[in-house]
């Protein structure tokens, strides 16, 4: 007589696997947050001489995205990482929120008239390294954030990446201004980025950000968490 077939549940990385992937997380947060500390003192400076509140504000974006690793490092600093996980989601929420508002503020205002900024090449420059900097970082952060069922990683993998759309607006700003003398394509686009960072602030308030528990292989595939409702603390 044949029995039922009882399905198993996969289970998460072994302590080994889960040590490595700390580690891995670790050093990926320490690149992120010295890349971000030389990205905002050359945005905030290059802004100010050109009095380009697109570069100032970039740089701004840099400063909370040290917060945002930051909160990652603490928490994986400690011999329980996932007592710290509410904690460190809700700081992560918190620098998603103050981006949005700064952009939307900025952007408002120089569409109601700002000072038009001068030419900056430094911030064209800087933007293009970024642009190809930040992805890398966040994809690596992002994957062993969901094999370790990191909800802060990938969380924090998120700002990194609109890091990245904001170094697109900036580059297509900047350019644009340099090009053409057109000063309305950054702040426009700008404020598209802002309803993205409230998007991924209100997500990781709640801890929904994408994976909730460890899983095997290769990690969570893209919209694995699309069916689920995760909540800090679950796992």
């Amino acid at each position: 007589m044949s029995l039922p077939l009882i399905p198993l549940t996969p289970a998460g990385p072994g302590e080994a696997r889960r040590a490595l992937l700390a580690r891995r997380i670790r050093l990926l947060v320490a690149a992120t947050i010295a890349y971000n500390v030389v990205e905002a003192v050359i945005a905030i400076g290059a802004g100010r001489a050109a009095g380009s509140t697109a570069l100032i504000g970039f740089g701004l974006d840099s400063v909370i995205e040290v917060s945002s690793a930051a909160a990652v490092a603490w928490q994986f600093a400690g011999h329980d990482p996932e007592a710290r996980e509410k904690t460190a989601l809700r700081i992560i929420a918190v620098s998603f929120f103050a981006l949005a508002a700064y952009v939307v503020v900025d952007s408002v205002r120089t569409l109601a008239g700002g000072a038009e900024a001068d030419h900056s090449y430094a911030g064209i420059a800087l933007a293009a390294v970024s642009l190809a900097v930040m992805p890398g970082l966040s994809y690596a952060q992002r994957r062993a954030g969901r094999e370790l069922g990191s909800r802060t990683a990938v969380a924090d993998s998120k700002q990194t990446l609109l890091c990245t759309y904001l170094s697109a607006v900036l580059l297509v700003g900047l350019g644009l201004n340099a090009l053409f003398g057109w000063t309305w394509a950054d702040p426009i686009a700008a404020l598209v980025i802002a309803a993205v960072a409230v998007k991924e602030g209100r997500d990781a308030w709640r801890g929904d950000a994408c994976c909730g528990r460890p899983t095997t292989g290769s990690g969570c595939a893209d919209g694995c968490c699309a069916n689920q409702s995760h909540r800090p603390g679950v796992h």
